[in-house]
């Protein structure tokens, strides 16, 4: 019974692990239709948001099933219930993908980045692409250290997500209001999926210490 029950438990971390690859990898075709005009990507992108909100069910299944049949404590308690904000977060990042697929899918057949602006959009994809593969290299090592790595990797996005306002709003923009309105939402879909990568790493450190990021981040700082 309790081999079931262990089971059980690298089942749930392994559906994590998964969940988080499909994110990845909608997240970079959907970089890739914003940046290159490329519909058949973007719909591609769109139409596979089903697999990420299914796995989510899946795990919200398992972990009340665990709650219910085994219930569990200590360490074994915190990895069951962290996998339900954690699903959470891989959901919330997978439909920003989309909405990034979307903006592409709306402004097709010209990209939705202008020129000037396609170094930063791709950075941006970039750090976006490091942060869910260094989540989920988390999630699967149940690495601390390299959780705690995530919430300064994170500063990276945040920076150029206030260079590109100070460019749009600048006197020498110059693609219209409706363009401006479409990166302004892209760059944002890109600050809150690197945020929610973050809150992915700080749930195992969780997970591992019992003890939030914030409280971690602050004995470190003494």
């Amino acid at each position: 019974m309790r081999d079931v029950y262990h089971d059980q438990l690298v089942a749930l971390s392994g559906r994590l692990v998964e969940m988080t690859r499909l994110v990845r990898s909608a997240m970079a075709q959907a970089s890739v239709a914003l940046l290159d005009a490329d519909l058949a990507l973007a719909e591609e992108v769109i139409s596979g948001d089903g697999q990420v909100d299914t796995m989510k069910t899946e795990i919200e299944d398992s972990v009340f099933d665990l709650m219910a049949c085994q219930q569990p404590v200590a360490g074994d308690l915190r990895t069951v219930i962290t996998a339900l904000p954690m699903s959470g977060d891989l959901e919330r990042m997978g439909d920003l993908a989309v909405h990034i697929a979307q903006t592409a899918r709306r402004r097709h057949p010209e990209s939705a980045v202008p020129p000037e602006l396609q170094a930063i959009v791709r950075e941006m994809a970039r750090i976006a692409d490091q942060l869910v593969a260094k989540a989920g290299s988390v999630i699967a090592t149940s690495d601390v250290h390299l959780g705690l790595e995530l919430d300064t990797d994170d500063d990276a996005m945040d920076r150029l997500h206030r260079r590109l306002f100070t460019l749009l709003l600048s006197p020498g923009w110059a693609y219209g209001v409706e363009a401006a309105v479409d990166i302004t939402l892209a760059s944002r879909y890109f600050e809150r999926f690197a945020d929610h990568a973050v809150d992915l790493a700080a749930n195992v450190v969780y997970l591992v210490t019992g003890q939030h990021l914030d409280q971690i981040n602050d004995q470190l700082a003494r």
